[in-house]
C-alpha cells in the first residue's frame, strides 16, 4: 500500500471522527439542556468537553494537515473550485467551532458550580450562552456536510 492511500484513509477516519464526535455531543448537550435537570447537565457537559479535547481537536488538526498533503501529493491546484469551496467552508466551521469550545468550557463550569451549591436552576447567562453554542453549531454542521460532498463528489464547478 502506498503512503498516500494510508494518508487518504487516516483522513477520511479523522473526518468521520471529526464530525461524528461534534454532532454525537451536540445532540446529547442539546438534549439533555431541555431536561432542565442540573446534575444531568454538569455530568454531560463535562463529557462533551472531554469528547471535544480527545477527539476532535485531534482531528480538527490533523483533517488540514492531511488534506493539504493530499491536494499536493494529488497535484491539485488551491484554485480547484471543489477545493478552494472545501476549504473556506472548514475555515468558516472553524470560526463557528472556536467559540463553542470555550462556550461549552464555561457551560460545563457553570453547570458544576450550580452542583456543588445545591443549585436546582442553573444561571440566566447558561441560557443565553446554550442558545450561543447551538446557533454556531448550525452553520458549523453544514459546512461540514457540505465539505463531505464536495470531498466525495470533487464537482466541476461551471
Amino acid at each position: 500500500m502506498n503512503l498516500y492511500l494510508v494518508v487518504k484513509t487516516l483522513h477520511i477516519l479523522s473526518s468521520v471522527l471529526l464530525v461524528g464526535t461534534g454532532f454525537g455531543t451536540a445532540f446529547y448537550l442539546y438534549f439533555i439542556n431541555r431536561t432542565r435537570s442540573v446534575v444531568a447537565i454538569a455530568a454531560v457537559s463535562r463529557l462533551v468537553v472531554r469528547a471535544d479535547w480527545w477527539f476532535t481537536t485531534p482531528a480538527v488538526i490533523f483533517q488540514p494537515l492531511s488534506g493539504i498533503w493530499l491536494a499536493h501529493s494529488a497535484g491539485w491546484p488551491w484554485s480547484t473550485p471543489w477545493l478552494a469551496t472545501s476549504i473556506a467552508l472548514y475555515a468558516l466551521a472553524g470560526v463557528c467551532w472556536l467559540p463553542v469550545v470555550w462556550l461549552q468550557v464555561d457551560l460545563a463550569r457553570m453547570a458544576q458550580v450550580a452542583v456543588s451549591a445545591g443549585e436546582t436552576t442553573l444561571p440566566p447567562r447558561y441560557w443565553r450562552y446554550a442558545k450561543l453554542w447551538e446557533r454556531l453549531g448550525y452553520p458549523a454542521f453544514i459546512a461540514m456536510v457540505v465539505v463531505y460532498f464536495l470531498m466525495v463528489t470533487k464537482p466541476a464547478f461551471a
